[in-house]
């Protein structure tokens, strides 16, 4: 196992810089999205996952393109959800252009999936999170760190799970999304993006360099089946970052946009041996 981990990010890491950023460091990407979304997605990330998604993808992508000649060796690459497509990039499992395409198509079904929502219980345990779901008829939808776990379902039953959370010393913030992702409710998107995987090329795994899933908790060997299962599974990016940690992984760079995926790493990983730096602090470091 490489001891490097590249971090691919996903909804609701956008900032306001990011497509300037992008234009400067890969126009070609930038000229790519507009073509697969129909339109520039950066002005319209904060509107919809449609444009979100693509757009997050291709800022990702620009830092990596920054950030590749300066890696010495294989990586391992661990993407949360929507960077599950980032990380197979990193890996060399899949072309940047296709992954682009596959993020456009990706967001476009989530958003046409239906309505729901999601609730981020704060403060408590994963077990105290499983219990406010299965108490109120919502899923598990990501277990991001320590203190910090999303459920996701309708939007009455969000409400009133983070009713219950505040009611037993919990605290729960409402996201402002439009779906229940990584719920039994994508299920629409799930098989309209599996025949999209199935559309795209994907090849071998490089000898040493390999994309983990926080899906499955190990490395991909099926991206079709891992991706499309993504949809409607849970997010156990805290489990993943503790698996690569456990197999040697101790230094941790984050493409970004923003920062979100280095500060659940260090607050899962609480220890001396682990360095966490975004692609700009990295190139710094180097």
């Amino acid at each position: 196992m490489p001891s490097t981990a590249i971090l691919f990010p996903g909804q609701g890491s956008h900032t306001a810089e990011m497509a300037a950023e992008t234009a400067a460091l890969r126009p070609d990407l930038l000229a790519h999205v507009v073509e697969v979304v129909g339109e520039d997605p950066f002005p319209r990330a904060a509107e919809s996952t449609a444009f979100a998604q693509p757009a997050i993808l291709c800022a990702a992508l620009a830092r990596f393109s920054q950030l590749a000649p300066t890696l010495d060796g294989p990586v391992v690459a661990l993407g949360h959800s929507l960077g599950e497509l980032g990380a197979l990039v990193a890996a060399g499992q899949l072309d940047e252009l296709d992954a682009l395409a596959l993020a456009a198509e990706r967001g476009r079904l989530m958003a046409a999936a239906g309505t729901g929502g999601m609730v981020a219980v704060l403060g408590g345990t994963i077990e105290q999170a499983t219990e406010l779901a299965d108490s109120f008829g919502l899923t598990v939808a990501n277990d991001n760190a320590p203190g910090q776990v999303v459920l996701a379902g309708s939007e009455a039953d969000t409400k009133a799970a983070a009713r219950g959370a505040r009611g037993v010393g919990l605290r729960a913030l409402r996201l402002d999304v439009t779906g229940a992702f990584h719920s039994p409710a994508m299920a629409a998107a799930r098989d309209g993006f599996e025949a999209a995987l199935h559309a795209a090329t994907f090849t071998d795994v490089p000898v040493g360099s390999a994309a983990f899933s926080p899906t499955t908790v190990a490395p991909v060997t099926d991206p079709v089946a891992v991706l499309s299962q993504a949809l409607t599974s849970p997010v156990r990016f805290r489990e993943a970052v503790l698996a690569l940690h456990e197999a040697g992984v101790r230094r941790w760079i984050e493409t970004g946009p923003g920062d979100v995926l280095a500060k659940l790493v260090g607050r899962i990983l609480d220890a001396p041996d682990v360095h966490v730096h975004t692609v700009r602090e990295a190139a710094d470091v180097a």
